[in-house]
């Protein structure tokens, strides 16, 4: 058993996503999805690192055409398990790094919400979106998912005291993370997103900060009553996709167009 399926057999991903703050970036995800979905008339959607269905399903039970490809078969089982069988979702076990079980241009969406999380060297990036794009339409979309550098080294290195060990091996002398596999998450920086984008006919849509602050308040934001975390919502959708703030984000969604 490597690393990932560990941390995925133990870990409770949808706790995470179902807890006050972790709802923050589950809905700002869902609302840049819902506004393109939108624009179309019966869109075929791929989740590449569908997890435990958390986007997946629920799109699929609002009757958009699915397809969900899952690495872990502990998040595919628990993913299924969620389903009557009305949905009309078809869900595989896969990776993305190689997709060739699907067909070329056969979606509007292409969502990546996790992969990037896990991959950890550039080739492997770019791979990544090559297939990605490669089962996208023209002129469709693909939003993709990333763990940001500077949250990490705030809220893991200062905030809970790691910062000499981080220091000390586990950062470049400019602060980059350094990951690898046993670390289990990728950490980047805003440039390093658009130095991947850049190899691909793509054109870029956005870049949000899916959580913002968020993470950095966790206690408070858990602890606050129904209207001011409505009015934190308000705030964090003000400001997610100000660039000065985006780098700063524990995740971002990158919202591209197939050229």
């Amino acid at each position: 058993m490597n690393y990932l399926e560990e941390y995925y057999n133990s870990f409770n991903e949808e706790g995470r996503l179902l807890s006050r703050h972790g709802q923050v970036e589950y809905l700002t995800t869902m609302k840049y999805i819902r506004q393109y979905l939108e624009r179309m008339t019966d869109p075929a959607i791929l989740e590449v690192g569908a997890g435990t269905g958390r986007y997946s399903v629920t799109l699929a039970k609002e009757g958009y055409r699915v397809t969900a490809v899952e690495l872990i078969a502990r998040n595919l089982e628990v993913l299924r398990s969620k389903l009557d069988g009305t949905e009309p979702i078809t869900a595989l076990q896969g990776n993305a790094l190689d997709l060739s079980a699907l067909p070329d241009s056969a979606y509007d969406v292409t969502m990546l919400l996790g992969p990037m999380y896990h991959l950890y060297t550039r080739e492997d990036k770019l791979q990544a979106m090559r297939e990605a794009l490669r089962v996208t339409k023209p002129g469709g979309y693909i939003l993709v998912a990333y763990c940001m550098n500077e949250a990490s080294v705030i809220a893991y290195g200062f905030v809970s005291n790691h910062v000499r060990e981080l220091r000390k091996s586990l950062v470049t002398p400019d602060w980059h993370c350094l990951s690898e596999p046993k670390e289990l998450f990728e950490l980047v920086r805003t440039e390093d997103i658009a130095s991947l984008d850049a190899e691909f006919p793509v054109e870029r849509l956005g870049l949000v900060a899916t959580d913002g602050a968020t993470n950095y308040l966790r206690e408070c934001v858990d602890a606050m009553d129904d209207e001011v975390f409505g009015l934190w919502l308000d705030y964090h959708f003000s400001i997610c996709e100000r660039q000065d703030l985006v780098g700063a984000s524990h995740h971002t969604l990158d919202i591209l167009r197939k050229k």
